[in-house]
């Protein structure tokens, strides 16, 4: 069992103890998510491939809280952002700009990337690296920045 699902597990058992049925739901949630790949994949879920489901499973948070925001609907766009928070409990620590930007330069210089077609050998680099730790739309930008210049 995966370190990430197994603190989940643990979690679980702690929110149904001080029946605190928030914070109780996002993590079954969660569980969920990693049994469906488990039972649809056939296979036992990595700490690697937990992440991105976690990673999944926040972005997909943030996007109903800015479409419930947009809408009027700040107290649902609240309980989506309040779900996320749970989520980011069981993920690793976000890096700093400058680790970003070091992580970058790194693979920049490892792929020996000279401009937009190397793009794709930057991120295949960086994606294992920064999974759940950076948002990867933001990473892509600051590489095309960085290529093109």
């Amino acid at each position: 069992m995966s370190d990430i699902k197994a603190s989940l597990t643990s979690a679980m058992k702690d929110a149904m103890r001080a029946r605190d049925s928030v914070r109780l739901g996002v993590i079954r949630m969660a569980l969920a998510a990693f049994k469906q790949v488990e039972v649809d994949e056939r296979i036992e879920v990595s700490d690697e491939r937990a992440l991105v489901i976690m990673d999944k499973l926040v972005k997909q948070r943030q996007d109903a809280a800015t479409q419930y925001a947009d809408a009027g609907r700040q107290e649902l766009a609240d309980t989506e952002l309040a779900e996320i928070e749970v989520l980011r409990e069981f993920l690793p620590a976000p890096l700093s700009e400058a680790e970003i930007d070091a992580l970058i330069d790194q693979a920049i210089a490892a792929t020996g990337a000279a401009g937009m077609q190397d793009m794709g050998k930057v991120m295949g680099q960086l994606k294992p690296q920064l999974q759940g730790r950076a948002d990867m739309g933001a990473v892509s930008g600051r590489i095309k920045a960085r290529l093109s210049a």
